[in-house]
């Protein structure tokens, strides 16, 4: 019998849609039987947001899109109040909006640490507590709350602070959400490396020669290149299926084999 990954007729929700690795999770789940209610920064008017609902409904799935701000305290439960009224319960919960925010740990000013801890760190647990009641419905089939988080909070390099920060307490967030709340609900956390995204195409542009850079970059990682959004997705589905039950309280990492590496060559 082959191995599927089956969500039909799950209802997910999943921040940060309309780019990067926020859309490629979308499109998985969408794959996999998931209708999907998205949010992210973009008015819902805006080309970037038709084009989310767009590419979900293209696979048969229903979707809907909400602009919010989830660096505000009140932005999660307002989202929340809007996808209760569409669906009326939450199976998946994919929390991945953040941002970098890097100024070095000298540089750093109060404005700065707020708003990176506000969206990097509080804003997921804000998201996770505002969708438990819609998630705490299925009896011997637990909801799946997947927080987005980073390399960083493992391994990172000067000048990152303090999204490396605010990524670090993503891992015990991660393990409380899961102790605290399961058996009815798992929460996992994946810790992306190098992904392939708008994001890091500004990275390696801040560099004199972009190209050389991404070369280097793509060397430095045993598997010889840098991840997709799509295998970030698959993975996302993946652990909110059946075959990912007995996954809960832990952050995967998914680098490419780069941390791996002692130091770079």
């Amino acid at each position: 019998m082959p191995l599927t990954i089956d969500l039909e007729n799950k209802k997910a929700f999943v921040s940060g849609v309309t780019r990067g690795i926020g859309a490629g999770v979308s499109r998985s789940l969408a794959l996999a039987g998931c209708d999907v209610i998205g949010c992210g920064m973009s008015p819902e008017e805006s080309e970037a947001a038709q084009a989310f609902v767009a590419s979900i409904e293209a696979l048969g799935k229903k979707a809907s899109y909400f602009q919010g701000d989830l660096s505000k305290p009140e932005t999660a439960s307002e989202l929340m109040a809007r996808v209760a009224e569409i669906f009326g319960q939450l199976d998946v919960l994919i929390s991945n909006a953040g941002r970098n925010v890097f100024k070095g740990a000298e540089l750093c000013s109060d404005e700065d640490w707020d708003y990176c801890m506000n969206l990097d760190l509080a804003s997921h647990w804000r998201l996770a507590k505002a969708a438990l009641p819609l998630m705490r419905k299925n009896e011997g089939d637990p909801s799946t709350i997947v927080v987005m988080g980073s390399n960083h909070a493992l391994n990172t390099i000067p000048g990152c602070f303090p999204y490396n920060v605010a990524k670090a307490g993503l891992l015990g967030l991660v393990q409380a959400l899961a102790i605290e709340w399961g058996p009815e609900i798992r929460c996992v956390g994946i810790a992306p490396g190098f992904i392939d995204t708008p994001g890091n195409d500004t990275w390696f542009d801040s560099f004199p020669d972009p190209d050389a850079e991404r070369k280097r970059t793509e060397k430095s990682h045993p598997v010889g290149r840098i991840g997709s959004t799509d295998e970030i997705g698959a993975l996302c589905a993946f652990l909110a299926s059946p075959h990912g039950r007995f996954i809960s309280g832990t952050t995967l990492l998914a680098d490419g084999g780069r941390s791996a590496l002692m130091q770079d060559r």
